[in-house]
């Protein structure tokens, strides 16, 4: 593999983080605006945690891709096309459910994250800490959401 070559498999693994950085944004604050039910308070206020990690995972990602000289694509339709999260529903949703969806969205998120870490990190770790950091945190945001309605 070619130094080109794995720069760009580099720069497609940051892009495909990106778009679902940007998508669960979007997904998080649907969740945010329409969820009810018994702990809806600290739902609601824990599902603003959630799309602010997302969004500060988002940038460093983003600039990450311009430092290593590629522009970062973060327009509505790019991430339209491009992100492979699955829809959050319209309308009200309850608590659990919201929980279920928003945990297993993560999950999902996190699992294709750490098959990019291992690609990226074979030829530049740089952009690997910037993919383990994103992981990382929003794994967290998972469990404390999933924690809250612990019995």
């Amino acid at each position: 593999m070619t130094a080109d070559t794995a720069q760009a498999g580099v720069v497609n693994d940051l892009q495909a983080t990106l778009a679902e950085l940007i998508d669960l944004t979007l997904i998080g604050k649907q969740a945010h605006w329409n969820v009810v039910g018994p702990n809806f308070r600290s739902i609601h206020l824990q599902l603003d945690e959630i799309v602010d990690a997302a969004r500060l995972s988002s940038d460093r990602v983003a600039e990450r891709i311009a430092t290593v000289g590629s522009a970062p694509e973060g327009r509505s339709g790019a991430v339209a096309s491009s992100s492979q999260l699955p829809e959050f529903p319209g309308g009200q949703v309850h608590v659990e459910e919201t929980v279920e969806r928003i945990g297993q969205i993560i999950d999902t998120m996190a699992e294709r994250m750490r098959k990019r870490i291992l690609r990226v990190g074979e030829s530049d770790p740089v952009s690997q800490d910037a993919l383990i950091e994103a992981s990382d945190e929003l794994e967290k945001q998972a469990w404390m959401l999933r924690a809250q309605l612990e019995r």
